[in-house]
Parts: C-alpha cells; structure tokens; sequence
C-alpha cells in the first residue's frame, strides 16, 4: 500500500470511530431524539481527531437520517430511540468482561461447562425431593392454586411465616407490610421504580454484586461506588459520597456480602444509619444469603426498624431458581404504591411458588436442608481454599458462611485475562472487576466454593497464570 492510500485508510477509521461513538451514545440514551450533538470542535478534542474528521462523520450520519443539521445551531439526534442495550451505557471499561459476563457463561446450558464462577449452589446441593414431594401435595390440593393469579401482597400464609422469620433476626415487619415478588431481583427492580428518578444518585458498595450495574444502568441511575472492607463499606468514603453525591439510595448485602464474603459491623451499621438520616438516604438491604449463617449478624432493619431501610429477600439461592419468589418487608405507607407498581408490572405474581414455598417451610424439610447445606458448605469453603493456596490465590477474608470467597490473585496478573483463558478450558470464572464499579479489582476472583470440587479447574487455573506470568502483555499493569 503506497503512503497516500494508507493515509486515506487511516483518515476512514478516524471517521467511523466518530460515527461509531455517536451511534454508541444514541443507543445507551445518552443522546436522544431532539438532542444536540457536541459541537465540531469540542468532540474533535474529546476524540483526538481534527475537527474536519468530525464534520465529515457527522455529515455520514445526516446522510444515514440518523442526526439533522440545524443551519447556524449545529446537528441534533433525529431517529427514534434504538432498542436498549446495557452493554452500551456507561465508560468502555473491561468490556469483555461487563456486568452480565458471568451470567452470560453460567446460564449456558453446557453439561461440559465447569461454573465456579456463578452464584448458584449445584443443582445435587438442592433439596429435590422435597421439591417433588411439595409439588405432588400441590397437584392433589385446590385447583385454583394451579391456574389463578396470586392476591395482590401474595399468600398471606406464607407472609405471616415470613413475619416470623424476620422476627427471629430481629426486624419487627407485620404480615401487612410484606409484599412477595417473583424475585429478589423484582423487588430491587420495584423499588427502584418506586424510589429513584433518572440521573438520581445511587450507592453502592466496591466491589458488590454485578447485576446492581445493569438493573441501575437500566434505571439510568448514577452508581456511586463506595470501597467495601471487611467489617462493612468505608464509612469515611461513605460520608464523602453523600456529601458530594446527594444520593437517594444505597444497595447493600449486609450480611454474607457478595462477592466478598464480608459482614457489616454493629459499630459500621450504626454509624450508616446516622448518616443515612441525616442525608434523607433510603437504603435497601438485599438478604437472600440469610438462610446461610450459621449465626444471625446485626441487620439494618433490625437497628432501623424498617424506616430508612427496606429489607428483601428470596429462596432462589437456598431453595430452588426455578421456584421464583421473593420479597419486600418495608414501612406502612409504601406498600399501597409498591402493590400498585408490582401489579402493573406482574399482575398478581407467582401463587403456585408460594405455595410450594409454605409447604417447604413448614413441613420441615427447608430447615434440615440447610443444617445440612450450612456444614457442607464451610467444608468446601476450607477444601477450596486449600486447593488454591499453592497457585498463589488468597481470600481476602474467610467469611463466616455463605458459598463465596473473595480471592486475591498473585501481583500483577488481570483477573480478566485468566478468565478469558480458563473458559476455553470450559471452566467459567467471576473477575473482579464485573463486580467493582471503579474497575479497580482486575487482581480479584470470585469463587462459588460449592462449585469448585473438580480438580480440572484448578488444573486450568495453573495454566492460565503460569502462561499469564510468562507473558508481560497479559500483566495488569502493561494493558
């Protein structure tokens, strides 16, 4: 290729890279129609290219009729909105490696796959012949169970139960203030609707569990990332966030914290909820590892008493994913709209889960399961760490229950990068920065100890980071 045809290529990608952005910014929303576009000479600097690069991109997209040119005021979006795409929204940071990687990976439907990465215990951990007992009662029982929508709360059997559970952690919540999902996930989802506008503050902790990002991405919240140590966040970077922030939420675990394993400290706790009053915060306590412990932790809803925090929950992780259902044990006042919401976005809900649920916990078999499922799992907790103690790979804490543990990778190696190479093995890994906000955990993976007993992934994990040593383009630091 002779100088000036290399030029004209070289001048070609610089044009479509400008296109590129733009149609990016348009499909994340980030520019709607009616929107002005930045100006030739700002986005020319913003981009490194001269500002004739831009105007030429530009003029390709107002040929495409995707953006109009306004004589004397500059160019505008023109189409309608693309369909949402939440790999879009948000800085190009790891993007092999968004958000929704690992799910992606782990709900393949892949006998070979091997999944220490996902967040589910296997499906033999599983109570199911309970599950199958239940379902036949069910299917002998009334037949409107079978077919009919649930109340608009949910069964209030299974909230009394619910109500009494709760209380034996400490959080007074009546059956009248238990609103059951279809998930966990559907009870964030809700009450982000109800709580936040577009461009609100949110925090979260750094790192925390990954599909925070998308359901906050998908709400168009600004995420606020708050650095997590292992008695609970960083109360002094807490305070700073509020101050410079102005959140109106924050999403935490605080108990059996994922992906770290970390527990909130009843001095930690304490202090959150003076801060969070202070600054008129609503924080919503996501539970679903509760059933783990071995001993109850303090929980915010407990020292609150469901005024500033919303306290949720489900059974997914400890009782079936395939039986979805959650809930939301919140103040008075907000279970009228919340009901509202729900009902417009589900109708009535699962009945026939929570049915299946009640029969579960009342006949008993839920609670030998997990007494069962609690000493299995702190034996592959210490199994696990032992097998990845000679490959240089630490936990950051031992937690005190729970299926995770948060591993510290040998210095300068990219969790992404054996990620990558462990899943051509068919071994699914969890990299730390799909979890941490700020993208500052590449050194970090998670591991699902239940999921983590063939020895095939620790072979591959050897692979992967004595081929990532031997390489200096795959260190962290040479990215």
């Amino acid at each position: 290729m002779d100088q000036q045809s290399a030029k004209r290529e070289s001048g070609g990608k610089r044009i479509e890279g400008v296109m590129a952005e733009i149609r990016s910014r348009i499909a994340a929303r980030g520019l709607v129609p009616g929107s002005r576009l930045p100006s030739v000479r700002a986005f020319a600097k913003t981009m490194q290219v001269s500002p004739s690069t831009v105007v030429e991109a530009y003029e390709r997209l107002a040929g495409e009729g995707l953006i109009r040119s306004r004589p004397g005021s500059g160019f505008y979006v023109s189409s309608p909105l693309a369909p949402l795409t939440l790999s879009e929204i948000g800085p190009k940071l790891d993007r092999a490696i968004d958000p929704l990687w690992v799910y992606r990976q782990s709900l393949e439907d892949a006998p070979e796959l091997l999944k220490p990465g996902c967040g589910w215990l296997p499906a033999s951990w599983m109570p199911q012949v309970a599950i199958r007992k239940a379902l036949r009662a069910i299917s002998r029982g009334e037949g409107r169970v079978l077919v009919d929508y649930g109340t608009p709360l949910g069964l209030p059997q299974l909230r009394q139960l619910l109500s009494r559970r709760m209380g034996e952690r400490g959080i007074a919540a009546a059956p009248d203030h238990i609103i059951l999902t279809e998930s966990g996930t559907q009870a964030i989802d809700l009450l982000c609707r109800f709580l936040i506008e577009p461009g609100d503050g949110v925090l979260v902790d750094d790192p925390c569990y990954f599909n925070f990002h998308a359901l906050l991405r998908a709400h168009r919240a600004n995420a606020i990332g708050v650095p997590m140590t292992p008695s609970g966040p960083d109360i002094e970077a807490f305070e700073r966030a509020i101050d410079e922030h102005r959140p109106r939420l924050y999403i935490t675990n605080s108990s059996i914290h994922n992906p770290t394993g970390a527990t909130c400290s009843p001095v930690v706790a304490h202090r959150l909820l003076k801060l969070a009053e202070r600054a008129g915060l609503t924080i919503i306590e996501d539970d679903i590892f509760a059933d783990l412990e071995h001993e109850p932790a303090p929980r915010l809803a407990a020292f609150d008493g469901l005024e500033r925090v919303v306290h949720i929950g489900s059974f997914s992780k400890t009782l079936s994913a395939s039986v979805r259902c959650g809930f939301i044990a919140a103040r008075a006042d907000w279970i009228e709209p919340l009901t509202d919401l729900k009902m417009a976005t589900s109708i009535g809900g699962g009945r026939l889960s929570s049915e299946l649920i009640l029969l579960l916990l009342k006949d008993g078999s839920y609670r030998k399961h997990l007494d069962a499922l609690r000493v299995r799992l702190s034996r592959a907790m210490d199994e696990t760490a032992a097998r990845l103690a000679p490959l240089g790979i630490t936990p950051w804490i031992r937690p005190q229950a729970g299926m995770f543990v948060w591993c510290k990778l040998p210095d300068g190696i990219d969790a992404a990068d054996i990620a990558q190479a462990c899943l051509a093995d068919n071994v699914v890994l969890a990299p730390g920065n799909a979890f941490s906000l700020s993208q500052t955990a590449r050194g970090f993976l998670r591991f699902n100890v239940a999921q983590s007993d063939d020895p095939r992934i620790f072979r591959s994990l050897e692979r992967a980071l004595k081929n990532a040593a031997r390489s200096p383009g795959l260190l962290t630091g040479n990215r």
